[in-house]
């Protein structure tokens, strides 16, 4: 078994505190399409959101630590997904940010993402663009001593909420990033779809937004080296948050069949319910384990280790979806009972197959690269 660090244990401790304490309303946070307020301030005053900006920023660390990033998703998961996208959206939003941004830039924000007081979020995906980010349209040009944003996005989490987007943008044959503060002249936002796991959603028109060149966030061009250290950082924190919902649905589904009978005995003396449970015990302990040596790799040269972060994060989504329909089947009729806990994971557990690398693409980039460098 990997073996925290006493550091990583007290981190683990403190998110576990903030976890139960949103625990009594966890199913009202969950259902919210806005900042619950509550979740917020109990988040802030954690100071959990320092682990992802950088110390000169407020941050904890000089080099952030995908390992503690992970242990702090995996508690926050089993609790509420609300809190989770929560912390986690404040590091995987300002994260192009903290790497590509000028001084003033990340002096001006990333203290408030580190305090909560300001919100974060990416802008990558289209109305027609989801997993092929080359084929983005919405476009960058210079004019004058401004640069233009015209487009839109689709899908982005905190749309609506963030106080800015570190936005996916085509410029000439390549492709770059840009910070668009969310209150911008031309930049307008409708709430986005009704998902099955409620979530802060928003579809963003850009019309001829302007900002000021120093919101150039890295090299013009090449912003797909940004979104690389992006994912190889942060990637492995969504098994994570999958390994904290695992674990959640099995202790329901456990507590249930310890104190329900059929046929004249607990239901956990039965033989394929107890192997049921025995199984995703055993899926749950091996994604943990899989997790917290990818973050660790990830945290020595995350670049170096992305193959890792996406094995780790293809096995933890696929476990935990496994995990979450046995336990509803373990409990029979009462799992399929609408507003349950159960339910609520069942649903939550979808999305971690799609968002931050599909399985399938991430399955497909790895036997590419298993072909190409072997298994060594």
């Amino acid at each position: 078994m990997f073996d925290l660090s006493p550091e990583h244990r007290k981190l683990q401790e403190i998110a576990r505190g903030v976890a139960d304490a949103v625990a009594p309303f966890a199913d009202e946070a969950d259902e919210y399409t806005e900042v619950h307020p509550e979740v917020r301030r109990l988040l802030r005053d954690s100071g959990l959101a320092r682990h992802v900006v950088p110390a000169a920023y407020g941050g904890e660390s000089d080099v952030l630590d995908p390992l503690a990033i992970a242990v702090v998703r995996e508690a926050l998961m089993a609790s509420s997904a609300h809190l989770d996208s929560l912390f986690g959206m404040q590091g995987v939003g300002s994260y192009s940010l903290s790497a590509g941004g000028t001084e003033e830039l990340k002096a001006h924000w990333l203290p408030k993402v580190a305090s909560l007081d300001a919100i974060a979020g990416l802008a990558l995906t289209e109305p027609d663009v989801g997993s092929d980010l080359r084929a983005v349209s919405t476009t960058l040009t210079v004019d004058g001593d401004e640069l233009v944003v015209d487009g839109r996005k689709s899908f982005i989490t905190n749309g609506g909420a963030a106080d800015f987007y570190c936005t996916l943008v085509r410029e000439g044959e390549g492709w770059s990033m840009v910070l668009v503060p969310g209150d911008a002249p031309g930049l307008s936002v409708e709430p986005g779809a009704d998902l099955i796991a409620p979530h802060i959603l928003g579809e963003l028109s850009f019309d001829g937004v302007r900002v000021p060149p120093s919101h150039r966030l890295g090299e013009p061009g090449k912003a797909f080296s940004l979104m690389l250290q992006t994912l190889a950082v942060f990637r492995v924190t969504v098994a994570a948050s999958a390994v904290g919902l695992a674990q959640a649905a099995l202790e329901e589904s456990l507590a249930h069949a310890q104190s329900r009978e059929q046929f004249g005995k607990p239901l956990t003396e039965l033989g394929a319910v107890s192997q049921k449970l025995a199984q995703s015990w055993t899926d749950v302990e091996a994604a943990r384990a899989f997790v917290y040596r990818a973050a660790a790799l990830a945290q020595a040269d995350p670049l170096g280790h992305l193959d890792y972060s996406s094995m780790a994060k293809v096995h933890a989504t696929e476990a935990a979806a496994a995990v979450v329909d046995r336990s509803m089947q373990t409990m029979g009729r009462f799992g399929l009972v609408r507003g349950s806990k159960i339910e609520r994971l069942y649903r939550n557990a979808r999305p971690l197959r799609v968002y931050e690398g599909a399985t399938e693409v991430l399955l497909d980039s790895l036997a590419r690269r298993m072909a190409k460098k072997g298994l060594r």
